[in-house]
């Protein structure tokens, strides 16, 4: 192993830690700009420092486990969810050169993979917490990130099919002409809406909905558990956003600008999508969000794939 491949593999998670730590910051600081008030304004320039004084206060917290849960199964779940909200991006490609794993061939199945293995920390966390409101919320995960994993799956075959390989760098050299946002317009939106549910973000947090159930799955979690899972979903919100780059908006491909600043700042724009969405709209009820993904999203990403099917027979006749 080289030096920069070590060099790589230690900084990477550091970056991304730091990433998800700062959007607690970026989104608050966005949220109040939005919604015409003060976001955090009082510890360093802007409010800068007020995701380290919060990390500073969660790593000081008492680390307290309820007696009635399951200990061992209760300090899993975090440690799960922090892991596969950090896995993938050893196969996100920023630039050609620039990632942990290189260009793997089944990168795309890695990264589902790991996704699908996030619900166990939700379900765990729920389970072993032996509280009705954290049970109800690890149930209410289960449902809706197991639903939305097929439609999100089968969102992507037609940029699969387009680029003839699960690869992402090939994705992205695929998408050399025309970004495939244009061509796989309905696979996007999917997409996108999958992505929501996945990282249960508003207006998809019903897992977490504190009208209804307190804080949800994580009701019984203080300290840094209850912080690992916050890290969780802001480094989820990161990895939607870069497959959304990678996959439909050319990677680090662009004019003038270096490769890198390409992918930060198509994926910092998809940051701050997130957050307006947050912002803006309100929380469906839990019936209406299984129903759009079965009734409407299922149904529109089999016909992207038949129509992109089509397409790419016709063109090869």
């Amino acid at each position: 192993m080289t030096y920069s491949a070590f060099f790589t593999i230690i900084l990477t998670p550091l970056v991304i830690l730091g990433l998800a730590t700062m959007l607690t910051w970026v989104e608050r600081r966005l949220l109040g700009l939005w919604q015409d008030r003060h976001g955090p304004n009082r510890v360093g320039p802007g409010g800068m420092f007020q995701a380290v004084a919060d990390g500073t206060k969660i790593l000081f917290k008492q680390d307290w486990i309820p007696p009635f849960a399951d200990r061992g199964v209760f300090i899993l779940a975090p440690v799960i969810g922090m892991m596969t909200g950090l896995l993938p991006f050893a196969v996100i490609p920023v630039t050609m050169g620039m990632g942990i794993a290189g260009d793997m061939n089944v990168g795309l199945l890695f990264i589902l993979g790991m996704m699908g293995l996030g619900v166990y920390a939700v379900v765990l966390a729920g389970w072993a917490s032996n509280s009705k409101y954290a049970l109800l919320g690890g149930m209410r995960a289960a449902a809706q990130m197991i639903s939305y994993e097929v439609f999100m799956g089968l969102s992507l075959l037609g940029v699969v099919m387009m680029a003839g390989s699960f690869s992402l760098h090939d994705i992205v050299a695929a998408q050399a002409g025309l970004w495939f946002i244009i061509p796989q317009c309905l696979g996007f939106g999917v997409f996108m809406l999958a992505g929501i549910a996945q990282t249960h973000r508003l207006p998809f947090d019903l897992p977490e909905g504190e009208n209804e159930l307190g804080a949800g799955f994580h009701t019984e979690y203080s300290g840094m558990k209850l912080g690992m899972f916050f890290i969780a979903e802001y480094a989820g919100i990161v990895l939607v956003s870069s497959l959304v780059t990678t996959l439909y908006l050319g990677g680090w491909r662009g004019p003038f600008l270096p490769p890198a600043l390409w992918f930060a700042l198509k994926a910092g724009a998809m940051v701050v999508f997130f957050i307006l969405l947050r912002a803006s709209l309100p929380r469906p009820r839990y019936d209406q969000l299984m129903a759009l993904g079965w009734k409407i999203l299922l149904p529109l990403s089999l016909f992207n794939v038949m129509a992109t099917g089509t397409i790419l027979m016709l063109r090869a006749s």
